[in-house]
């Protein structure tokens, strides 16, 4: 897992072919490798990536071709810029949101305007992925972790302010660009979660939209569990009543 927060930039140092998929040479001087070890997880542009070996200032990784088809990695030469993150520790600050490092898709730059002292960027999602984009929601772009401005369609506006413009890929950003997209993984989870609660409705026969049917799982869930509750607690009181009589009537056998 990763926070979205880049550490720095690295640079593709080397690019080899290796039975039909690929190794790339990250050189990132401006990343601490002291807690990194073979096998650990590297954020390269948002995909998350194994070391596979260490070099003093940069590392080696394996690149699938699936990795590279379903991503912007394909796309990456020599000298190429990308941003990098370490995986997250339980002592690492949470500063972005939870990221998976497994990319969703690839979006399209249509836009890229001056905001005051920010830049806006607006970009096209593939349609399947508009319906997890909300407003103030949060989305990952080539590992940024970034709050949606606005939504249109499969579009979405962020806005870049001048720190996260300079420490990250976006000055290097133009329109009819591509980048990686990664999700809200909570998004993910509350899509699946109508999914079930639809399909729980159809097999009771009930006629309701989805969100219905979320109120309706949440409320026999919620009565189930009291229910629990309550059944719990009269038993406990009634085994207390039962075990006081016991003792009684042992305590009167034993004084007779």
């Amino acid at each position: 897992m990763f926070t979205g927060i880049i550490q720095t930039i690295g640079g593709v140092a080397d690019i080899q072919s290796v039975g039909g998929d690929q190794k790339f040479l990250i050189e990132a001087p401006g990343l601490d490798f002291t807690s990194v070890g073979v096998g650990d997880s590297i954020a390269v542009n948002g995909v998350c990536l194994t070391a596979v070996e260490l070099t003093g200032q940069g590392f080696w990784a394996d690149v699938s071709t699936e990795t590279l088809s379903c991503t912007t990695l394909g796309e990456l030469r020599l000298n190429s810029r990308v941003n990098l993150e370490k995986s997250l520790t339980p002592q690492t600050a949470l500063g972005g949101h939870l990221v998976s490092g497994h990319v969703d898709g690839v979006g399209s730059i249509t836009s890229i305007e001056k905001d005051a002292r920010s830049v806006r960027f607006t970009i096209a999602a593939p349609h399947d992925l508009a319906k997890f984009i909300a407003i103030k929601g949060s989305i990952c772009i080539d590992g940024t972790s970034l709050t949606v401005n606005d939504v249109q369609d499969n579009s979405f506006t962020i806005n870049i302010i001048p720190h996260t413009y300079t420490n990250t890929l976006f000055s290097d950003y133009y329109e009819g660009g591509f980048v990686n997209l990664e999700v809200d993984v909570i998004a993910r989870y509350v899509e699946r979660i109508g999914q079930i609660s639809t399909n729980f409705g159809r097999i009771l026969g009930i006629r309701t939209n989805r969100r219905e049917l979320c109120t309706i799982f949440a409320r026999t869930l919620h009565e189930l569990c009291t229910n629990s509750v309550r059944i719990l607690h009269e038993f406990c009181a009634n085994f207390a009543r039962i075990s006081t009589n016991f003792v009684r009537i042992l305590h009167e056998s034993c004084t007779n």
